[in-house]
């Protein structure tokens, strides 16, 4: 049975609605859910002079297009990435306890009213800062995170090791559950 894409966005919007309560986590490292402490196992920020090719991604409510992608070893991509949906989509290089990690950072961006279903409120990011001591910009080499109809531009250098699991995902709360997460095939080529 197919779901077209009103439908998808009304349940998107009902995940995100449902997992709200359920989801009430405590706080954890900011940077936790981006790569710290994980070393270069799933790649670091690649420079522009070295990007092979780019790949668009356009994030629907709640699917990745496309859902897969291949990447050689090595490689440094160009992603640009389009929230094409009616919610705030992230889009999140890293490995499945990555983004397990980070879940709960983003819900407590949803428990201080900076994360809202289709838009980040900024001033609440603000206050948000000044209570937590850092900043919640959410500005990380390897995520994007969008209000509808927002792009961005990353690029990454995926790791040499073929041996890892990366995957890109959403981890705004009820988003990744959902099924909004795609794989990459390392070592697959272009």
């Amino acid at each position: 049975m197919s779901i077209n894409s009103m439908q998808r966005g009304l349940l998107a919007a009902a995940f995100v609605l449902s997992a709200i309560p359920a989801m009430s986590h405590a706080a954890g490292s900011h940077g936790s859910g981006h790569g710290s402490g994980h070393g270069g196992m799933h790649g670091q920020e690649g420079k522009a002079s070295a990007v092979s090719r780019t790949v668009e991604v356009v994030m629907h409510d709640n699917y990745y297009e496309p859902e897969t992608i291949s990447v050689r070893a090595g490689e440094t991509i160009r992603f640009k990435v389009r929230n094409a949906g009616a919610l705030v989509h992230e889009f999140n290089i890293g490995t499945p306890q990555m983004h397990a990690e980070h879940m709960p950072e983003m819900q407590m961006m949803v428990d201080h009213g900076v994360l809202k279903p289709d838009r980040i409120d900024r001033e609440a990011a603000k206050a948000m800062a000044k209570t937590m001591g850092h900043s919640m910009d959410h500005d990380y080499a390897n995520s994007a995170l969008l209000e509808p109809g927002k792009s961005a531009e990353l690029i990454w250098t995926f790791p040499e090791a073929t041996d890892v699991v990366l995957e890109f995902g959403c981890t705004v709360p009820g988003h990744y559950g959902a099924g909004m997460v795609g794989r990459f095939d390392l070592g697959a080529g272009s």
